[in-house]
């Protein structure tokens, strides 16, 4: 008996692009440019608005050029920023010394490896 293949059609997959950019992006960069050219009614602004927009256009392109998910993962990384800290530390290593005898530093000690199975040890830092 042969397995069943399902075909996963492109058009499914494909990033949500609009003018070879990010649609919402795309969408909300005309819009400022529109809105910069209606507010002041000159000559200077619509110029302004037009670079604006083309210098949008340009960057939104680049952008989804390199990754067409690029907003997506930048809004998730600010979610994450305070969970996730991306510099790198140095954890101080931690070595057992083992007491065969008796288990009292483990039942009195608070501070002891929450994975001790064993009899009671020692636990120490070393920078």
């Amino acid at each position: 008996m042969a397995l069943r293949t399902i075909p996963i059609r492109q058009s499914g997959n494909r990033p949500n692009l609009f003018m070879g950019g990010d649609r919402e992006l795309v969408m909300f960069s005309i819009l400022i440019a529109a809105t910069s050219i209606f507010a002041a009614m000159e000559i200077k602004t619509t110029l302004f608005g037009i670079a604006l927009w083309i210098f949008a256009l340009f960057a939104l392109r680049l952008m989804a050029k390199h990754d067409p998910q690029l907003r997506h993962v930048y809004l998730r990384q600010l979610r994450y920023k305070n969970i996730i800290r991306p510099e790198a530390r140095r954890l101080p290593s931690t070595r057992h010394t083992w007491k065969s005898s008796s288990n009292d530093y483990r039942d009195n000690n608070p501070h002891c490896c929450a994975g001790c199975v064993t009899a009671a040890h020692v636990v120490h830092a070393t920078p």
